[in-house]
């Protein structure tokens, strides 16, 4: 049913929900898991046009994903990682494309309306401008 979910990851302990929510799945569909995290900050925005090096954050987020995916190998999962850089809704998008997804998995922090109208929210864009399947899991332990 789901060959390939991906998951975005924002480096927060709400990625243990999606992870946790998302292996059950992934081990009944034998999909294949491809980690995606969207750095965005000056440097990761800004990096081919300028043509600079990694930032401290980027390599840290690089080092992550690459634990991450590492954990679900151990675990039996065929896992992957992209690390892109730029606006995350879009870059998530890409990337599910480019890999073929017939599923995003995603959590959600849960602001609360008025903080997602002011301040938008990934998870809303992505499942607005896809017509891939998106799974919303609501963090908990917050």
């Amino acid at each position: 049913m789901y060959k390939t979910i991906i998951i975005p990851l924002d480096t927060t302990p709400a990625d243990e929900t999606i992870l946790r929510h998302i292996r059950q799945l992934a081990s009944l569909c034998g999909s294949r898991l491809v980690l995606v995290h969207v750095a965005d900050g000056h440097a990761a925005r800004n990096q081919r046009e300028l043509n600079l090096a990694d930032s401290p954050e980027m390599i840290e987020d690089r080092e992550y994903l690459s634990h991450r995916a590492s954990q679900l190998k151990k675990d039996g999962f065929d896992a992957t990682f992209h690390l892109a850089c730029g606006d995350p809704a879009p870059e998530i998008l890409k990337i599910a494309a480019a890999e073929g997804a017939d599923l995003i998995a995603m959590s959600t922090h849960g602001h609360g309306p008025l903080k997602d109208f002011v301040l938008g929210t990934v998870a809303s864009e992505v499942r607005h401008k896809t017509s891939i399947p998106v799974l919303l899991v609501r963090a908990t332990g917050r």
